[in-house]
């Protein structure tokens, strides 16, 4: 759920190749009936002109499973993968029982996360009255820092009042909303979205927010987030199964190490100022040519632990002096949250003495020193955009997140080189 608190806290209400082939041929066409017939009426609906379904063109990963069913369910457990759905009995986190389903905000006003026959809600009381009442239809975040939930009002998304965080395993008000304030309306952005789902239809924008269509959505980052919109794939390799070779989708593995940090960017950059329109974007493409970028934020003073691990990697002299890129550490099709000692096994792939850059701690620590680089040069260090007001809290409560700025850290080291001392005695 990388990324997810810090997006939903800054939202306010302010091709595949025949695609490309079939567009061209479609506009030869429309241009040469032009030519020959000059009586047309030039506002006559034409296949240039009408507006592309680029929600036809997603396959969903239920259909990816036919073929790649051993990645498409490891990648189920990731947070990627539950970064967005829409709301059941199994992924809603938090207690609905009473006596733990309640946030207090005063003595007055609280918020009651209460089970009906027809779904989940969150209800503001005053003075032990409903005055509100909004319905969860979306979970966002996989709950390993928190959960938040949308509303649909009309065809507008509201995120909730309340948010279900995770370190602490109770309920919060959502992060960036007032302590002292039950809030209901804050709409969510195309750019929230494009980082918490592979697919949104916009269908305009009414009362200054946008609007979406409630049934043309793929849901959480996806197989086609990485992969691109597979349903041309999926058709080609069902009608030609002794074709091997993957047609029609994208292999990250095959492209740029710029076109894959793109890639990761997009939802790991930063703000990112968009030029074009949310979701046209994809992967293989340019990120420079779809958002403006703001020179401030690769200062360091400028970059938070959360949201922006491009910036703060960029920096670091690991990625400067070699090919580093995300998924040299990351597999993303696994879950490998807390694998502490699978991170630094790939940190030694090149901090080895073969290669010339060993750990100057290696003499002191012994073999063991390959269990765990990540606590010495990536500590988890407080968010300044990801808090929430816990209840009856006068302070916000900050997120842990692990740094991507790759250093050492002195007082950290010593934590760690300690631990593993013990550990072999």
């Amino acid at each position: 759920m990388i990324r997810y608190f810090r997006v939903l806290a800054g939202s306010n209400l302010k091709i595949r190749r025949s695609t490309v082939v079939a567009a061209t041929i479609a506009g030869s066409i429309f241009l040469l009936a032009k030519c020959t017939n000059n009586n047309k009426p030039a506002n006559t609906a034409t296949a240039e002109s009408a507006p592309r379904d680029r929600f036809s063109e997603y396959a969903g990963s239920a259909t990816c499973e036919n073929c790649h069913r051993d990645i498409v369910e490891k990648h189920a457990k990731t947070a990627h993968h539950l970064t967005s759905e829409p709301v059941n009995d199994n992924n809603i986190l938090g207690s609905f029982k009473k006596g733990r389903n309640e946030f207090d905000f005063d003595k007055r006003t609280k918020v009651v996360m209460e089970k009906g026959d027809s779904g989940y809600f969150q209800v503001k009381y005053v003075d032990g009255k409903a005055t509100r009442k909004g319905r969860i239809d979306i979970v966002v975040g996989s709950g390993k820092i928190g959960q938040s939930y949308l509303e649909w009002i009309g065809d507008h998304l509201a995120q909730l009042p309340i948010t279900w965080y995770g370190p602490e395993k109770q309920w919060s008000n959502s992060p960036g909303y007032p302590p002292d304030k039950v809030v209901f309306n804050r709409p969510i952005t195309s750019r929230c979205l494009e980082c918490h789902t592979s697919f949104v239809q916009k269908t305009g924008e009414s009362q200054n927010a946008e609007t979406y269509s409630h049934t043309r959505i793929v849901y959480a980052v996806d197989c086609e987030k990485c992969h691109g919109p597979a349903a041309q794939h999926v058709q080609f390799q069902s009608q030609n199964p002794s074709v091997k070779e993957a047609k029609f989708i994208v292999n990250p593995a095959k492209l740029s190490r710029q076109q894959n940090l793109d890639l990761c960017r997009l939802c790991h950059g930063g703000r990112l100022n968009k030029t074009k329109p949310s979701f046209e974007f994809s992967v293989g493409d340019s990120l420079a040519s779809f958002f403006a970028f703001n020179p401030l934020s690769i200062e360091m003073a400028n970059i938070d632990v959360h949201g922006n691990q491009y910036g703060l990697l960029s920096v670091s002299k690991c990625f400067e002096k070699s090919e580093l890129k995300c998924t040299s550490c990351h597999n993303v099709h696994e879950k490998e949250d807390g694998k502490l000692q699978v991170f630094s096994q790939r940190c030694m792939n090149c901090h080895n003495p073969e290669k010339g850059h060993p750990c100057k701690m290696t003499a002191e620590i012994g073999p063991s020193i390959s269990q765990n680089c990540i606590d010495c040069h990536m500590p988890k260090q407080v968010s300044h955009t990801v808090s929430v007001y816990l209840e009856g809290a006068t302070t916000p409560t900050a997120a842990l997140m692990r740094t991507h700025y790759i250093k050492p850290y002195p007082e950290e080291n010593e934590k760690v080189i300690a631990w593993l001392k013990r550990k072999n005695k």
